[in-house]
């Protein structure tokens, strides 16, 4: 029986902490620190996963939705949220497909889950249509290394990532963002490009984000 990637995710939470420890304060802290500086006013997380995020975050916001397509990675987001004491809302919904009212929130924050969405594009012009005009779009993710090695190690674990699982490792949002209806208006990179982070800002007209 084929296993569908909520299901897939739903099986990592438990661990998905542990098995991240190693990577975690060498490469993924660096961004969420970057991020939290820059998140303001009615913020929305999707792909929350665990929640690694909130830690950093949680108190520079008053009004806070989180969204992931695992039921039980929305679970352990929620009990962090509770253990920080911060209130959230909850919804279950692929990041493509949110079902949220349109220009609703000032802050939108994504970390290491484009890596893992089946239309990176779509997914950008959904998370455009969410934000305000004005508002911004705070991203990290692991992309395609700007070191050939890196590039060379990131195409074979595309070659033996688990399909279910629907990782990339090549991939760069911030090169999708004009077409999806958002403008850069900072970016960064660690050592080699291993993890990228931008903030992007929603284009003025909605149009743009509905371009084919």
């Amino acid at each position: 029986m084929s296993v569908t990637r909520a299901q897939y995710w739903d099986g990592q939470a438990e661990n998905y902490d542990r098995t991240t420890a190693f990577l975690e304060p060498r490469l993924f802290a660096p961004a969420r620190r970057w991020i939290a500086e820059r998140v303001s006013g009615r913020t929305l997380e999707v792909g929350v996963g665990t929640g690694a995020n909130l830690p950093y975050y949680a108190d520079r916001v008053a009004d806070l939705t989180i969204t992931d397509v695992s039921p039980a990675m929305l679970r352990a987001a929620s009990a962090r949220a509770k253990a920080l004491g911060v209130p959230v809302r909850l919804v279950e919904a692929d990041t493509a497909h949110l079902d949220l009212p349109g220009g609703s929130f000032d802050t939108v924050v994504s970390t290491f889950a484009m890596c893992c969405v089946a239309d990176e594009l779509a997914v950008l012009r959904e998370l455009a249509r969410v934000l305000r005009p004005g508002g911004r779009l705070l991203m990290a993710d692991h992309v395609e290394s700007s070191a050939r090695l890196g590039r060379g190690v990131q195409r074979v674990l595309d070659g033996v990532t688990p399909a279910r699982a629907g990782e990339h490792h090549r991939r760069r949002p911030l090169l999708l963002l004009e077409r999806a209806g958002l403008t850069l208006t900072e970016s960064g990179a660690s050592r080699w490009r291993l993890v990228e982070r931008l903030a992007a800002t929603r284009s003025p007209s909605p149009a743009l984000a509905e371009t084919p």
